[in-house]
């Protein structure tokens, strides 16, 4: 141990995370020291790490956090975590912000002050690539003023903001490549309430918990879309058919648009979700590139039905088919209908609520249009069998397992 180099030692303490393990462990010896001093490079203060946190008076924990961050020097990862504790003064967080700010690489800011820290003002045109806030509040962004020029990922997290100054926010982001928006409360300027955010480096976009008149994204570069949890009016992406990865998981959504996105699709993961199945279709059909289809517990519109015909024909390089959704007795025989078998996948995974004689033919009935199948996955939730024979399904469909000897 003697013989490692300060410089790795420092990066040993700037794995361990936790701003009392540094500490602790520093104290190892005067070399320990010394790598704290000038080599660590993370460092996380997180309330739920240690219980002590929530014991201390808040002037007592402000000059700890003090203390130990002015003792560092190049800090490159700053996190600063503190749900559940009483407001800090904002005078001692800037000054964190501050002594750490042109070092800085990654900040994860989750503090309550009074009054409110601006940190776009102190961050800004600096090095910073990584920003997640949380409970904060952002006004009067200022895009000329407060650049991010080597910023790739913002995060806001439970973030009062308007939507012109998100909008605003993200120009001033002019390398972003990942946003998070997790239940930001966008300030009302009128009645309708509208986001329209524009970047042309932007590549994955995850949104939660939101609800919104009109969400409108244009990106030329979109790779990855998720929306969870949101209730939209409409939602429009406007790109260059970049689009790989589209999810969306407990959405309420009356108008959606992914428009000229969807050519290089892969991947369509779509949960807790009424489909109108033509229009859905429609949205998806010239994604000949499509690897992956989950439609998962949703909900089809009146006398619709999924149909594998459709299916195999227009994604031929489709690998793994997730399918559960109410099956409904007359219009399960549309959807097994037609010749064209699913060829390429391999995994097929299968959820029902109820055991019953459709659930047993739909099975059959897909497991014969794909010859190939390696994997399959029967996913049984909240079942209630009706009256029939639960062996004699299950020994009806190891018939057809039989013929797929590569089935595990």
């Amino acid at each position: 141990m003697e013989q490692l180099p300060v410089e790795v030692i420092g990066n040993i303490l700037s794995r361990l995370g936790g701003a009392r393990d540094v500490v602790i462990a520093s104290a190892t010896c005067k070399k320990w020291q010394e790598a704290y001093r000038k080599h660590l490079h993370t460092l996380s203060f997180n309330s739920n790490d240690w219980s002590v946190y929530h014991d201390l008076t808040t002037t007592r924990l402000e000059i700890l956090i003090t203390q130990t961050i002015f003792q560092t020097s190049g800090l490159q990862g700053l996190s600063i975590l503190m749900d559940d504790v009483d407001e800090f003064s904002a005078s001692t967080v800037i000054a964190w912000l501050m002594y750490t700010r042109e070092t800085l690489r990654r900040l994860y800011y989750n503090v309550r002050t009074t009054p409110n820290v601006n940190i776009l003002e102190i961050c800004g045109r600096q090095k910073l690539e990584v920003l997640a806030l949380a409970h904060n509040t952002i006004t009067g962004v200022e895009p000329n003023f407060q650049r991010f020029p080597c910023l790739k990922s913002l995060s806001l997290s439970y973030v009062s903001i308007s939507a012109l100054d998100l909008s605003l926010l993200l120009t001033a982001c002019q390398k972003i490549e990942i946003l998070e928006l997790v239940s930001p409360e966008i300030a009302m300027l009128d009645a309708q309430v509208t986001v329209e955010l524009t970047s042309p480096t932007l590549k994955s976009i995850y949104v939660e918990a939101i609800s919104l008149d009109k969400f409108i994204l244009e990106a030329d570069s979109i790779e990855r879309l998720h929306l969870k949890d949101c209730a939209l009016e409409l939602f429009e992406l406007v790109g260059r058919g970049t689009l790989k990865h589209f999810k969306i998981d407990d959405v309420s959504v009356i108008h959606l648009d992914i428009g000229d996105t969807v050519d290089n699709l892969e991947i369509v993961d779509v949960s807790s979700f009424t489909i109108f199945w033509p229009k859905f279709y429609q949205m998806i059909s010239r994604s000949s590139k499509l690897k992956k289809l989950r439609l998962w517990d949703v909900v089809f519109d009146e006398d619709e039905v999924l149909d594998l015909e459709t299916i195999g024909v227009c994604f031929p390089q489709l690998s793994h088919l997730s399918l559960s959704y109410d099956l409904k007795d007359g219009v399960l025989h549309y959807g097994l209908q037609g010749s064209a078998n699913l060829e390429n996948v391999a995994v097929l995974e299968l959820g029902w609520p109820v055991i019953s004689d459709l659930f047993s033919h739909w099975v059959e009935g897909l497991l014969k249009r794909c010859p190939n199948l390696r994997r399959l996955a029967l996913v049984l939730v909240d079942i209630y069998c009706e009256t029939m024979d639960v062996n004699v399904m299950f020994n009806s469909i190891a018939e057809v397992y039989l013929q797929h000897s590569g089935i595990t």
